[in-house]
């Protein structure tokens, strides 16, 4: 496909994040949009990801991004035409130790007061939502019925093709270079095909942002980690409807609708390692966290196993901003793991930044600079 020579934005990335800032852009009227992707659509992170989306956070602005993704991804079929895949069977968090539990009905009482439903259950009730359980050292448990798990390629798949027919021109295949820039202004961008001449340049590239965001002159706190997963065969349905999560063990279990029993972790280390590959020690300490929790699951096959890039920063929250060093270029990066289920919500607020609009949550605190300025956005639910 022939590449432009000109455009009036050039988004970098074609996961969830590019494709839902492309498809708000075009919403909103701007006509030329080219999206430029090095591999294929949803090959990087977005692609990799485990997929869940959930409302229960600890911090107000997590919570309220959660919320409105959730609403989002609720209506996503209607309005981009096509199926995502959602399935709404809820997160139910386990809380191994008392100090956790606490945190965790502190964590309900802000999630109340912003409208999300979250409870406490009992054991038994646990139990109920997810049959298959095996917990009695757990010492409480929460629950949001609305959080669940969408299909990301075809959320993503969906973002795009809506976006097509409203005029948005894919090139994959197309490896950035380089970011243009003169005057504290972005210009374009330098491809592997050519360059492109633009005035506004959004830089989603997920595991390699910060690469890209140094192209431009920007420094940004980003790493990139390994993280892996697993799948099994398919088992008897009904064995953990739920997300089941626990963030002081460290692991999230979710089946998917077809059966099968998706699981994973964070690494130990945190290992920055863009190789992609898997391990022994994550299979095995996986699995083991599998039969000690849903004991129904013990000699089931696994599948296959798989690794993908969480775009990590210093408190891992999203970048989601314009760079002060270089007026045009954005950055909605940075997500820790997080970036497909918010991907609905920051795409529409990025995009209402870029048209000089207030967004509709703020995300004035989404910008790099507050790590000189040591603010960080310290979130504790996280796996």
């Amino acid at each position: 496909m022939t590449l432009k020579r000109t455009a009036d934005v050039v988004v970098i990335g074609a996961g969830i994040q590019g494709c839902s800032i492309a498809y708000h852009l075009a919403k909103s009227g701007i006509k030329d949009i080219v999206v430029l992707e090095r591999s294929t659509i949803c090959s990087g992170s977005t692609g990799r990801c485990g997929a869940g989306i959930r409302a229960q956070w600890g911090t107000e602005m997590n919570c309220r991004f959660g919320l409105a993704a959730i609403e989002k991804f609720e209506r996503l079929h209607e309005e981009l035409g096509m199926d995502c895949g959602l399935h709404q069977g809820g997160y139910l968090v386990v809380a191994f130790e008392e100090s956790e539990y606490e945190h965790l009905k502190e964590s309900i009482r802000l999630q109340n007061s912003l409208g999300i439903h979250t409870r406490t259950v009992s054991y038994d009730e646990a139990r109920e939502i997810c049959p298959g359980l095996s917990a009695e050292d757990a010492v409480g448990f929460t629950f949001h019925g609305r959080d669940g798990h969408a299909d990301p390629f075809l959320t993503t798949f969906a973002y795009m093709e809506a976006a097509r027919r409203l005029g948005v021109d894919y090139q994959r295949f197309t490896e950035v270079r380089g970011i243009r820039y003169e005057a504290g202004k972005v210009t374009g961008v330098e491809t592997s095909r050519g360059q492109i001449d633009a005035p506004v340049v959004v830089n989603a590239a997920g595991g390699y942002s910060q690469h890209i965001a140094k192209m431009a002159g920007v420094k940004i706190p980003n790493s990139s980690e390994r993280h892996e997963i697993l799948i099994t065969e398919p088992v008897e349905p009904g064995v953990c409807p739920p997300m089941l999560i626990s963030f002081s063990r460290n692991f999230y279990i979710q089946q998917r609708p077809n059966g099968s029993m998706i699981g994973g972790r964070s690494p130990k280390g945190h290992p920055q390692d863009y190789g992609l590959g898997v391990s022994w020690d994550f299979l095995e300490s996986m699995s083991r966290t599998f039969v000690k929790l849903l004991p129904r699951t013990r000699g089931v096959r696994v599948v296959r196993q798989w690794s993908g890039l969480y775009n990590m920063t210093p408190d891992c929250q999203p970048i989601l901003c314009e760079a002060d060093e270089v007026k045009g270029f954005f950055l909605s990066c940075g997500y820790s793991g997080h970036g497909f289920m918010f991907g609905p919500i920051s795409g529409e607020l990025l995009t209402q930044q870029i048209l000089g609009q207030e967004p509709r949550i703020p995300i004035m605190m989404l910008h790099y600079r507050r790590f000189e300025k040591g603010e960080l956005l310290v979130e504790p639910a996280i796996v």
